[in-house]
């Protein structure tokens, strides 16, 4: 196999890992542990980590260690605003192209999102979510968007799985079955602003869970880390 199969799959692996919190924030990883455990060897794994490293999932001290990102507040809601706005553009541009087998994928995908939320089930209801909107992404056809999208979604979906005690709610299915309709209809405008607005009460459901919950009083020039 080629070292640069090898060094995609340890990427998704490692990546996979962090956003389920396997491999915690603050954690400290090395990279001949994380070969014995992926069964490859090192090589392909550091190369993985670097370009985690550029993606701001994991960060290196030289001469010390490399541990997984911690949670900063600040870089999640930053990361939120770009992610928002690309899913915004890649919702303009998708809806004039939308086939009905893909308005049928994303009623699919919000029937299990629903499935999920009323189970309590974070993690089906986060993969729904993300095959609801995936489909606008994949259909706008732009790569630049789908590839930021990519990179930054990650560390919003870290801090939804540590710290989400609780599921949007059936607030966040009838917003889908909006955007569902908007899409169906073929109104890009109205579904452009409802993706914004999904994505706008993702932050506020962040802060309100915050806000319940132990965060690290920071130093006033330090950024709001969360371990």
């Amino acid at each position: 196999m080629g070292r640069t199969l090898l060094r995609d799959q340890a990427y998704v692996a490692i990546k996979q890992a962090i956003v389920a919190g396997a491999l915690a924030p603050g954690q400290v990883v090395r990279d001949h542990d994380l070969a014995e455990r992926l069964g490859f060897s090192r090589a392909p794994v550091r190369d993985a980590l670097a370009r985690l490293a550029d993606e701001g999932l994991v960060e290196s001290k030289p001469q010390s260690h490399t541990r997984v990102t911690p949670l900063i507040l600040r870089d999640v809601r930053d990361a939120l605003v770009v992610v928002r706005t690309m899913h915004e553009v890649a919702t303009r541009s998708a809806v004039p192209r939308l086939s009905g087998d893909d308005i049928a994928t994303m009623r699919a995908a919000n029937a299990e999102f629903a499935g999920a939320v009323r189970r309590g089930d974070v993690e089906r209801a986060l993969r729904a979510d993300d095959t609801l909107h995936d489909v606008l992404v994949a259909v706008c056809g732009n790569r630049a968007v789908a590839a930021t999208i990519d990179r930054y979604t990650p560390l919003i979906r870290r801090l939804e799985r540590q710290r989400f005690t609780t599921l949007p709610g059936e607030g966040s299915v009838r917003r889908h079955e909006e955007l569902i309709r908007a899409c169906a209809s073929g109104d890009a405008d109205a579904a452009a602003d409802i993706t914004a607005t999904i994505w706008s009460s993702l932050d506020e459901i962040l802060q309100a869970d915050l806000a319940g919950g132990p965060v690290r009083a920071p130093h006033d020039d330090l950024p709001e880390e969360m371990p």
